[in-house]
């Protein structure tokens, strides 16, 4: 079973219309669905209107919102991660998720598609195609 961490960006999209395809993300089989407390009042900040918000909560209902953990200075070794997004790298691994799904390329687009400390860093596209091929 795969654990997931989602990051706002994705939360937002996901939530932005209702026939977005990120939704798919949570019709998954096998896939665990989390995020930080974090991640997601950054999501809501940004809601567009009332009924963006709406859908926004409706779909936090099925996924895991863990706490924000203290963050790691070993993270502010990491290359090209802004210290904004940290908390978002450090949440993913605490709460032990495999894999990091965003769509933020200036803050990990230079990881894409690479492990940092057990947590592998994917698009939503990738990771919808990876768990098709049974590889997620």
């Amino acid at each position: 079973m795969d654990r997931v961490f989602l990051d706002a960006n994705i939360l937002f999209s996901a939530s932005y219309r209702s026939d977005a395809g990120l939704r798919r993300l949570w019709s998954l089989p096998g896939a665990t669905l989390v995020v930080s407390s974090y991640a997601l009042e950054e999501a809501r900040r940004n809601c567009t209107d009332d009924r963006h918000r709406d859908r926004l909560e409706a779909l936090v209902d099925s996924l895991e919102v863990v706490p924000n953990p203290p963050l790691d200075p070993a993270l502010d070794e990491l290359d090209g991660i802004p210290p904004s997004d940290r908390p978002i790298l450090q949440a993913a691994v605490s709460s032990r998720c495999g894999i990091l799904v965003t769509g933020d390329r200036r803050a990990f687009g230079p990881h894409f598609g690479e492990e940092i400390r057990g947590v592998r860093v994917l698009k939503a596209a990738d990771y919808l195609k990876l768990h098709a091929a049974g590889d997620g």
